[in-house]
């Protein structure tokens, strides 16, 4: 096991490993090209559970024929016992909606601290249905909803019923019965904060592990419940669904403008994501002789990628035109690999020649899944001290030659340009979401959230420059005391001074800037796939789609859910 000292030496020591540079890695569109890895918090999560043999019991089951009800799954995991609850309520077609407005949803459901007696269960039933506007308290540190996929579920629940099985083509179109519409952490709505969380129930204490639990037990359930109202329904015809054809069935999601603003929010954090993801590809890298076995196993995950990558279906034009560049590149890639390569290094630099970003960072995935025991361990520090602490002794000087060399990306920008200024990211107060605007708009304006990054920067560095000229020996605390609106961009240029990436190389006021990268990135990260744009403002996509079952824990398991494949039929 590393520890944190070692990962920093591996980072910055005299026999650094080759880590890709930041100016390289934190490029905005590679950040966009991100697929997902086994260093994905999905991936890591499933690992754990089976790992270590959770148990997960429903301990209530209070379903009538047409799967209304209440369920609460007790998870016993090594660090403690915990509650996953579950309403599931007649939803009429006229009120159902996906956007964070709504007030109904087919399921709501929370994840628990220990054991629901009938009196706690009441409470959660007054409280948890409402969601946004309903009060939970600490015992609960997720909160989540859903809804049923127009598409899949009833056809699905009709086919068990006859006791036929759901056509697999059909899935790979919509994989999965039901999907998320939010899920709630880190102490809103009265829930336990992360801190909580992260030091009282460890077995919860990686970054987002909770909510990808409360994903996983929604895809759980949604198999349960097809299965239970078909039983029901035709009791003489029914048959269960084969678990290979449940295995390939996910649970939906849609993502939007709200998670954008978190990697930008929380740099010291996204830093350690991409620090470790990094590490692993050097880890690789710089190995030698290359073993016909992995060579052959290099083969079977390009001609896996390729063929997921064709089961994946948008009508979004831009998304398939990446994926068709991806089909191009991992042609590209086999046909180079059919030719051979010395080492990994040098089929990293071919592909940074060759390929597209996409295809570059589908290989970069590809290497992670060849190499188990050299990158799963760093899963254990994808967590991270969030404080932008400031340096108020720093020199001027120095603080000017930071600014100079790390975010010279920054002062490259050209901000007088028209059009560099003119988005504005705001929070709606109607739709509790953000929002792209024009700084046009003044009422956009006033409600305009801090994510000019790079152009904070640019005015920072020029008041720096005028005081410097005046004071060039004074210290950051005095620059701090006549220029007190600069203290935060302060804050962040020194605490990511101490990082090796962090900040995204962009500008985000751009009139042109894609949203679509900043949610590609973090949902690669989660470990999503089959992405589904339905604007440049949204995505669908679909989670867990190839894990285990829960009726797998326990059984022999090689974690070889990379880019799941439609089973044969």
């Amino acid at each position: 096991m590393i520890t944190p000292a070692a990962i920093q030496t591996s980072l910055r020591g005299d026999n650094a490993l080759p880590l890709r540079p930041a100016e390289q890695v934190m490029h905005l569109e590679r950040l966009g090209a991100m697929h997902q890895s086994r260093l994905s918090f999905m991936r890591s999560l499933v690992r754990r559970i089976m790992r270590e043999r959770w148990q997960i019991e429903p301990v209530r089951l209070d379903l009538d024929a047409d799967g209304y009800g209440t369920v609460i799954y007790e998870v016993q995991a090594p660090q403690g016992l915990y509650s996953f609850v579950l309403f599931s309520n007649y939803l009429a077609p006229e009120v159902r909606n996906d956007r964070v407005i709504a007030t109904q949803w087919d399921l709501t459901m929370a994840l628990v601290e220990g054991r629901v007696d009938d009196i706690y269960l009441e409470k959660l039933r007054q409280n948890v249905p409402k969601q946004e506007a309903g009060r939970v308290d600490a015992r609960v540190f997720v909160l989540s909803r859903a809804n049923r996929s127009a598409r899949n579920f009833d056809y699905v629940v009709d086919q068990l019923a006859k006791g036929e099985q759901p056509d697999v083509e059909r899935i790979a179109r919509v994989g999965y019965l039901y999907r998320t519409t939010a899920v709630y952490g880190s102490g809103k709505l009265g829930m336990a904060d992360w801190e909580k969380v992260r030091t009282q129930y460890t077995d919860f204490a990686r970054p987002f592990a909770a909510e990808m639990f409360v994903c996983l037990m929604l895809r759980n359930f949604s198999l349960l419940q097809a299965e239970h109202i078909a039983r029901h329904r035709s009791p003489e015809s029914f048959q269960p669904m084969k678990p290979e054809i449940k295995r390939y069935f996910g649970i939906g999601n849609s993502t939007g403008l709200g998670m954008a603003p978190y990697l930008v929010n929380h740099p010291l954090l996204i830093n350690r994501w991409v620090e470790m993801r990094e590490l692993a590809l050097a880890r690789i890298r710089v190995l030698g002789d290359i073993s016909p076995a992995l060579r052959e196993q290099l083969h079977r995950l390009i001609d896996r990628c390729e063929q997921h990558t064709r089961e994946t279906v948008t009508e979004d034009q831009w998304q398939t035109g990446n994926n068709q560049q991806v089909l191009k590149d991992l042609a590209t890639l086999r046909s180079k690999a059919s030719e051979g390569f010395d080492d990994w290094d040098s089929l990293i630099l071919w592909s940074e020649e060759h390929c597209s970003l996409q295809g570059q960072e589908m290989l970069v995935s590809i290497l992670l899944e060849l190499y188990p025991t050299l990158v799963d361990d760093l899963e254990d520090y994808h967590c991270a001290e969030e404080f932008l602490d400031l340096d108020p002794l720093m020199p001027l000087q120095t603080l000017k030659e930071v600014i100079e060399t790390r975010y010279a990306w920054a002062l490259a920008i050209d901000f007088s340009v028209e059009g560099t200024r003119e988005t504005c990211w705001y929070r709606s107060e109607e739709k509790m979401e953000p929002r792209l605007g024009s700084v046009a708009d003044a009422e956009a304006k006033k409600k305009q959230m801090a994510l000019g990054v790079g152009y904070a920067v640019r005015k920072c560095y020029d008041q720096l420059c005028d005081y410097v000229a005046e004071h060039p020996d004074h210290t950051t605390a005095r620059f701090m005391v006549a220029r007190p609106k600069m203290r935060g961009i302060v804050r962040r240029i020194q605490s990511m001074n101490r990082c090796v990436y962090g900040d995204i190389q962009a500008n985000l006021l751009d009139r042109n800037v894609l949203p679509m990268h900043l949610l590609r990135c973090k949902l690669a990260f989660f470990g999503v796939s089959k992405f589904d744009p339905r604007s440049r403002l949204w995505v669908r996509n679909t989670m867990f789609q190839g894990a285990p079952l829960l009726d797998d824990i326990g059984s022999r398991f090689g974690d070889d859910w990379f880019m799941p494949l439609a089973p044969q039929q």
